[in-house]
């Protein structure tokens, strides 16, 4: 069974390198909410474009376990364009709409993030 499902990310690996698609962004093995400590993991707010203060700060640190590009947000508590961008690849990364709003399955996501997203970050 586990070599199935190897050979079967692997083909997927290969079939996306034929059709031009961009290496996976891949997560860092600990645990974002290990270092990000700005609000406590239960606190969730829904959190838009403008907005600042500590949930902010929370999810801009949780979004930077991404790692490789993009690049890393500042944790300043500001909501901004770039974080905007950033939240909307890691909604479509996990299917889900993308709203850029930071609620629910959005913080969910940002808690547990995937370990490969093969959707290129728009530049």
């Amino acid at each position: 069974m586990r070599r199935n499902r190897l050979l079967t990310a692997a083909a997927a690996v290969c079939a996306a390198a034929g059709l031009g698609l961009t290496a996976p962004r891949t997560a860092t093995a600990a645990p974002a909410s290990a270092a990000c400590s700005y609000v406590a993991s239960h606190l969730r707010p829904t959190l838009t474009y403008g907005d600042t203060g500590a949930a902010v700060r929370q999810a801009q640190c949780l979004s930077n376990a991404w790692g490789g590009q993009p690049p890393k947000l500042a944790t300043d508590g500001v909501y901004d364009s770039v974080m905007l961008t950033k939240i909307k690849w890691i909604q479509v990364c996990h299917g889900l709409p993308q709203s850029g709003v930071i609620e629910g399955r959005t913080w969910q996501v940002l808690y547990h993030p995937a370990l490969d997203c093969y959707v290129s970050y728009p530049v």
